[in-house]
């Protein structure tokens, strides 16, 4: 150990790499999960008959990152950081000290690092920079606390980081209540705008081309939070958020065509995409409508319809469903908009698909999965028929299969795939179609396993149960997701540990093979690329966190994390 710090620092004093390259045990890390990755993909796609491979994580109190700044005269700043220290003019790094649980934090130019030896390997350095943690980058001094935290002055101010330890489920009431307080739109689950950068007091929600799905990401984990816990608030929680989604399809004045959106008359006027009042002048409404508002739609509509005890609400359901499915089967497997064409993303159709080789696995396997969800809830016949001629007889039980035909990697598609195949795994008992759709859903996962998501993992188990998947390393990213959810700038970039990918992403960004932790990456949904290591607004935004509370409580439901 003595060994590698020295090495580290002496490393440091010449100049040659970043602070961060202290961190060479991450490098180790990496090396080690391309060999997983290795191990992983034999054993899933070559062995499909193994015994269940894995075992249900418990779960038990993390420590949680919990920021507070202070001024540098504040008397509550320890008296050794109120003065002017001495830093370790060593190269990058500025300061060091051990805590009294012998992990050793060190503050450099670029932010602060905390090494703990001790820890499991992937807690083992920790980073932390930009304003999510310091008031700037530049540490002069570091005072840790009796409980594990330290007190950081920088150039500007002084920062506490406590790291308080939480159960997941305390974690999770801290999620829930963010939503209700501030993400919250006449029961839309809604884009958060800071008009003072980082000053959550600031909030104002505003409409988003996707208010649907993320209502139904809110809306899913809140049943599957009444599911397990029984819970009074989650289950007014989850109605609120349904009635809100049933809403969008009758808004638009024709049903069966659900919303993108909607905003109230008075408010604030919305910019950009195709709006249209009601007859009534009482609503603004979003049309333009894409698979990503019909996926979200579909996926709510299966979890509450079976998992919420209202009868009259699983009417409503059944009967939207039926509506929103006869007009996409009336109309030759298109959504068709006000006039009369079909939306730019509404498309499910064999000739669209024939011509579009990147949306024809995914969009063949939407339909099917609307189709078996329709016949389900609403127990009516001719769309168990309409999903087997669709099956077999159009063939999109093979196009689905053929996922690496696609042309380009997009992580928002990801999440398109994956809550469609979750409806598809409850439902489905044919074998023959099973297999297909475990065909399918292996080739999503070729990607996926590497980028440790909760969420696609619980859902690959629910359809791929004997799989071996890295289950600890998916509980680990609940536990690393950052308690503060404001939309930071993050740069890590600069940092001498990350492996790069010799191409950059279907946005032209430089793409890291290395996955950062959640809380030194910046905030992000599951629709987007993890692999990118810089980005945020600033502060100008906060997340909602469902993105944390739908893993949390499907994978609660579902077995495969036990306690709390």
């Amino acid at each position: 150990m003595k060994v590698f710090l020295v090495g580290s620092i002496a490393t440091l004093v010449t100049g040659a790499h970043d602070p961060r390259i202290l961190s060479w045990n991450r490098m180790m890390t990496q090396m080690t999960l391309h060999k997983s990755f290795i191990a992983l993909w034999l054993s899933t796609f070559c062995c499909p008959f193994a015994i269940k491979a894995w075992e249900p994580v418990k779960l038990s109190p993390y420590p949680q990152k919990v920021r507070a700044f202070f001024s540098i005269s504040d008397t509550n700043v320890p008296a050794a950081l109120r003065t002017n220290g001495t830093p370790l003019p060593v190269g990058g790094i500025t300061a060091i000290a051990r805590a009294n649980d012998s992990a050793m934090w060190l503050g450099t130019t670029q932010g602060l690092m905390r090494l703990d030896f001790s820890a499991p390997e992937r807690d083992r350095r920790q980073y932390m920079a930009g304003l999510r943690y310091l008031p700037d980058d530049r540490v002069q001094q570091i005072e840790p606390d009796a409980q594990g935290g330290v007190w950081v002055r920088t150039s500007t101010g002084v920062s506490h980081i406590e790291l308080k330890p939480m159960t997941l489920a305390q974690k999770a009431q801290v999620f829930e209540q963010r939503v209700r307080t501030r993400h919250d739109r006449y029961g839309l689950t809604a884009p958060s705008h800071l008009t003072v950068a980082g000053d959550v007091s600031s909030n104002r929600t505003h409409d988003n081309d996707n208010d649907g799905l993320w209502t139904a990401i809110y809306a899913a984990a809140e049943c599957f939070r009444y599911a397990v816990t029984q819970s009074a608030e989650a289950l007014a929680n989850a109605r609120k958020s349904v009635d809100t989604i049933l809403f969008l399809e009758e808004v638009a004045g024709r049903r069966g065509f659900p919303a993108r959106s909607f905003i109230r008359k008075g408010d604030p006027m919305p910019h950009g995409g195709e709006w249209h009042w009601t007859a009534d002048g009482q609503y603004y409404w979003k049309a333009d409508t894409s698979s990503d508002e019909v996926v979200g739609h579909f996926f709510i509509f299966s979890v509450a319809h079976d998992l919420l005890p209202d009868a009259d609400l699983k009417k409503r359901i059944a009967a939207t469903a039926q509506r929103v499915m006869d007009h996409i089967i009336d109309h030759g497997y298109y959504l068709i908009d006000l006039d009369g064409k079909p939306t730019l993303w509404g498309f499910w159709s064999p000739e669209s698909l024939r011509n579009n080789p990147d949306e024809r696995a995914l969009n063949s396997m939407q339909l099917l999965s609307f189709l078996k969800t329709t016949a389900h809830i609403t127990g009516d016949a001719r769309y168990e028929r309409e999903y087997k001629k669709v099956a077999w007889d159009l063939k999109y039980a093979d196009w689905l299969t053929r996922v690496n035909d696609r042309l380009e990697l997009n992580y928002s598609d990801e999440e398109l795939a994956m809550l469609p195949y979750y409806c598809l795994f409850k439902y489905e008992k044919d074998p023959v179609l099973l297999k297909a759709y475990r065909a399918g859903v292996d080739g999503w996962w070729k990607n996926m396993q590497r980028e440790l998501n909760p969420l696609w993992t619980f859902i690959y188990l629910t359809g791929q149960p004997e799989a071996k998947v890295d289950l600890a390393g998916a509980v680990w990213t609940l536990y690393r997701m950052p308690m503060d959810m404001i939309e930071w700038t993050v740069r890590n970039s600069h940092c001498a540990d990350i492996v790069w990918a010799a191409t950059p992403d279907r946005r032209g960004h430089r793409e890291a093979l290395t996955l950062l932790p959640p809380d030194e990456r910046r905030v992000m949904k599951w629709n987007s690329n993890p692999f990118i290591v810089d980005g945020g607004n600033g502060g100008r935004g906060e997340d909602d966190g469902a993105a944390f509370l739908l893993p949390y409580w499907m994978g609660r439901y579902r077995k495969f994390m036990i306690g709390e």
